[in-house]
């Protein structure tokens, strides 16, 4: 392969890769840990203070990252936030996970890493968490990182490439407290690697280690201590991990079997749809041999595959499950399956066997990006996608143009006084899209809330919905919304503004004259 061709398809790959992780950035309503976030960026944003919570929310490197993106745009408040800054950061460094393999191309060969970013940049997963403001792509990205960069400095001891082993680890450490499992999974693959490769590369030198987890120490302590505002929290961040091995390991909504990660990768079907990709695994089935058989350049493809297993059955072990926490050893299978592809295709000698070859790689990476497209445009929100996981529903937004409307109508328009009453769950992600209404109080019961009719508006959940028509009888209009599967909110409206705002509609449809 030329460099030319070699060059314009890596282009390509990345040109899509961002194309499908940017495009329509609101096309998904909020996740309402996305809008959850999102506000406590927006804290930050306005008032320049973090306080890290080791019960949620998990790292701030998601937070920092944001702020030059809305600082660009000229954000300087929640209010004027929007999807396309939220959702930036993930999008551009799942982007980066393309680019990832690029450093390798010398050992792995130019076909495996055009395979690879193709793979990645087409993956429906990899795509989809992409496009959420959510911890998950970062820790990805650092955690291949921190493989690669501390693989090569196994290959070729350098205190600079140590110093940046460190600062991607603890940017990793920084970003959610599951980097506890994907950094010690990369250290045995490139341990494991070492170990298998004949001759042994250079030793490790002590230095160049304390240096490498100094930057790691001192990344980790500015970001968790706020820029040294907070250094208890770096405590807290320590804290953290007995928290989540608690949740990891307790009974709860998230439960799933050992195989919930390969079942939803390999084959999901719901409603008439089905989803696979199935080709990934297969292709990186392929690699893991590859990896196996040895020979020259095999250090790479048995690092990756080690800490892509390592990863994978420490995740499946845990039996706190959410889709997206696939992604830290699913990238690694990305990887693998760019290499296996490589080798099936070039290990064809006939002409005619490798064209055959490269036509149904072809046709395998087509339907990847088909998939892409369904998951992340025609069905983004639906339950029937395996990806979805507790969505809102666009139903939902509809209830937030209902309140912006009515709001349009009363005298202190975004100042009108909105009641919201119902249990943290099924609050969010109102407090995102009611971010611009400065008068919005959210109470869990009905009788915490005082006078319900001093409000124009309120939002309760089904289980305050009978207390709240109770008390204001008649006076109110009340409709229903979906929030997410099985999940509604009622809306009830002064019945003297819901009728301005039905004559006004009225009006608008009819037309003058």
């Amino acid at each position: 392969m030329s460099r030319a061709v070699y060059g314009s398809l890596i282009v390509a790959s990345l040109a899509v890769g961002l194309a499908l992780r940017l495009a329509a950035p609101d096309a998904r309503p909020m996740h309402h840990d996305e809008a959850n976030q999102a506000v406590r960026f927006g804290t930050l944003l306005e008032t320049g203070y973090y306080a890290y919570d080791r019960t949620d929310h998990h790292g701030p490197t998601l937070y920092y990252l944001t702020l030059p993106v809305a600082w660009v745009w000229g954000q300087r408040t929640l209010a004027s936030l929007d999807e396309r800054t939220i959702r930036l950061v993930p999008a551009i460094f799942g982007t980066g996970l393309i680019l990832l393999m690029l450093p390798l191309g010398g050992t792995l060969g130019c076909r495996a890493v055009v395979a690879c970013a193709w793979l990645a940049a087409l993956s429906p997963a990899l795509t989809y968490y992409s496009r959420f403001y959510i911890q998950e792509t970062l820790l990805a990205f650092f955690a291949l990182a921190f493989l690669i960069v501390a693989g090569r400095y196994i290959q070729r001891p350098r205190a600079c490439t140590a110093l940046l082993a460190g600062l991607v680890g603890g940017l990793a450490y920084a970003t959610k407290e599951t980097s506890v499992v994907v950094l010690p999974a990369a250290l045995i693959a490139i341990v494991t690697a070492r170990a298998w490769q004949q001759p042994r590369p250079a030793g490790i030198r002590i230095r160049d280690v304390a240096l490498g987890c100094s930057a790691a120490v001192v990344v980790a302590f500015l970001l968790y201590s706020s820029f040294l505002s907070r250094p208890a929290d770096v405590l807290e961040s320590i804290r953290a991990f007995g928290v989540y091995f608690d949740r990891g390991l307790g009974t709860n909504a998230h439960r799933q079997s050992w195989h919930y990660y390969l079942r939803l990768l390999a084959f999901s079907h719901s409603g008439g749809l089905v989803w696979t990709e199935g080709l990934v695994l297969v292709l990186a089935a392929a690699g893991i041999a590859v990896a196996i058989r040895g020979g020259t350049g095999a250090f790479w493809p048995r690092a990756v595959a080690v800490y892509s297993i390592v990863s994978a059955l420490t995740f499946a072990a845990v039996p706190y499950k959410t889709p997206w926490n696939l992604l830290p050893f699913y990238v690694g299978f990305v990887g693998l399956a760019g290499i296996g592809a490589a080798a099936i295709a070039w290990a064809q000698q006939p002409r005619v066997a490798r064209g055959v070859a490269l036509a149904l790689l072809a046709a395998g990476y087509c339907h990847l990006g088909v998939q892409n497209w369904r998951a992340n445009f025609v069905y983004p929100a639906d339950p029937r996608n395996p990806y979805v996981c507790a969505q809102t529903l666009p139903d939902f937004l509809r209830l937030v143009q209902r309140v912006t409307d009515v709001a349009a109508l009363h005298p202190d328009r975004d100042a009108m006084l909105v009641t919201v009453l119902a249990g943290p769950y099924e609050q969010w992600p109102l407090p995102w899209y009611l971010r611009r209404m400065t008068r919005v109080g959210y109470w869990t019961r009905a009788e915490e809330a005082g006078t319900l009719d001093d409000a124009p508006l309120i939002v309760a959940s089904q289980e305050n919905a009978l207390a709240v028509e109770a008390a204001l009888g008649i006076r109110y209009v009340t409709e229903h919304y979906g929030l997410r599967p099985d999940v509604i909110l009622t809306l009830h409206i002064e019945r003297g503004l819901w009728e301005r705002f039905v004559a006004g509609r009225t009006t608008a449809r009819v037309g003058p004259g």
